[in-house]
């Protein structure tokens, strides 16, 4: 049994360095939901008030300033929903009004998510014109029977082609999302999808296993999917693939070429502060003066977020010691480089004392190496990620 907090002398968060800040752009609104998709997302039929969003989204940006004031953003995520169902000039007008209002940066990344299905070559140019330069395409798979299992409105014809326009309208920046342990897929369907992806040359592959979320048509209805053997082989197979091609691997589901790391999800998984606005969204932001870090998330129904007469805001709580160390150990585990015991205290604002129980415990699971410095998981600890987590679960009660 661990020693409890209250046993520790009752830490508090000493925060002496700045907290890098991101912002994330939460657009609700999808052609159509996907069965295995567990995000804030919502189907329309014929508009949607996209004019009244952007609006609603740069009222709440003002509203949140006194909380930031002074301090400059590292990156923009503009997520969905399918954010490219914005016209360019709404994402300009976004993204004008922001630059009025919060530093930047410099080489500030802004990324946007596109779905193939929704894709045109002037809009793409505009989205670019705009300011955006990274674009992240949900292609998933490029074969149309596994498009149609995951429900997904693009075929393999128009993810190839999506590709492409992000290219001509002068992405240097782009990543492709792919799944595998797809309904009915074997290694050759799984090998391939990847083959198609990296013959793009994009700087950045997002390659992950289809997990069944709950709140998800598949959670209630689950389609047959491969076993954890097929999976595994899958694994290692399209391991050997990109590290042919030349992406290092960076996060557990993260491929990228030199320097285009994607650094929105890194800030995330270095447990940086975000602020998240739009229908739906969460943030964690860290009051140095207060020493305290809040999260907070907004109402989800569209409707709801853009009734004035109602708050932005839904709920608001402070992270408590033992859950700000289970959050940074929840994200930082999934790095592949090793994490500096000093991120953990300027990100936390903690002792390293305050984990080395968990990981001495760890360590001898050979689940976890670690010297003076710096801490990593072991092959073993990667293959077991849930178990590792789990030694760092908050002891409450």
């Amino acid at each position: 049994m661990f020693t409890t907090f209250a046993e520790k002398n009752s830490p508090k968060h000493q925060f002496t360095y700045p907290i890098p800040l991101s912002l994330y752009i939460h657009t609700p609104w999808c052609i159509r939901k996907c069965p295995y998709c567990d995000f804030n997302s919502h189907s329309f039929n014929g508009t949607f008030p996209e004019r009244e969003y952007i609006d609603a989204l740069i009222q709440e940006l003002e509203q949140h300033l006194p909380s930031i004031w002074g301090r400059s953003l590292c990156s923009i995520f503009i997520g969905g929903g399918t954010p490219s169902l914005f016209s360019g000039a709404s994402i300009d007008t976004l993204l004008t009004a922001i630059r009025t209002r919060l530093p930047f940066m410099s080489d500030l990344e802004i990324t946007m998510e596109a779905n193939p299905g929704t894709a045109e070559a002037q809009r793409f140019k505009d989205f670019h014109q705009a300011g955006v330069n990274r674009l992240s395409l949900g292609v998933q798979s490029f074969q149309d029977d596994k498009l149609q299992a995951l429900g997904r409105i693009h075929d393999a014809k128009q993810a190839h082609a999506a590709i492409e326009m992000a290219h001509t309208a002068g992405f240097d920046n782009i990543n492709i999302d792919i799944m595998y342990g797809l309904p009915q897929q074997n290694r050759a369907d799984a090998s391939y999808d990847l083959q198609q992806a990296i013959k793009h040359q994009t700087s950045h592959l997002s390659w992950y296993q289809l997990t069944l979320e709950p709140n998800t048509v598949f959670y209630r209805y689950p389609p047959a999917l491969p076993n954890d053997e097929l999976n595994a082989d899958i694994e290692q197979t399209g391991l050997a693939l990109l590290k042919h091609a030349g992406l290092q691997r960076y996060e557990i589901s993260a491929y990228a070429k030199l320097e285009k790391r994607c650094q929105h999800n890194l800030n995330y998984w270095q447990f940086g502060d975000y602020l998240g606005i739009g229908a739906g969204a969460h943030s964690k932001l860290t009051d140095v003066n207060t020493q305290t870090i809040h999260r907070m998330h907004n109402v989800k129904q569209p409707n709801n977020y853009l009734d004035r007469t109602k708050p932005f805001l839904a709920a608001q709580t402070d992270v408590d010691i033992q859950d700000a160390i289970f959050e940074f150990m929840l994200n930082a585990l999934r790095l592949l480089q090793s994490v500096p015991f000093t991120l953990f205290e300027q990100r936390t604002g903690l002792s390293r004392a305050l984990i080395t129980p968990q990981l001495e415990l760890a360590r001898d699971r050979e689940l976890i190496r670690y010297d003076d410095h710096s801490f990593k998981p072991t092959q073993a600890g990667y293959r077991y990620l849930n178990s590792l987590i789990e030694l760092f679960l908050p002891q409450k009660g």
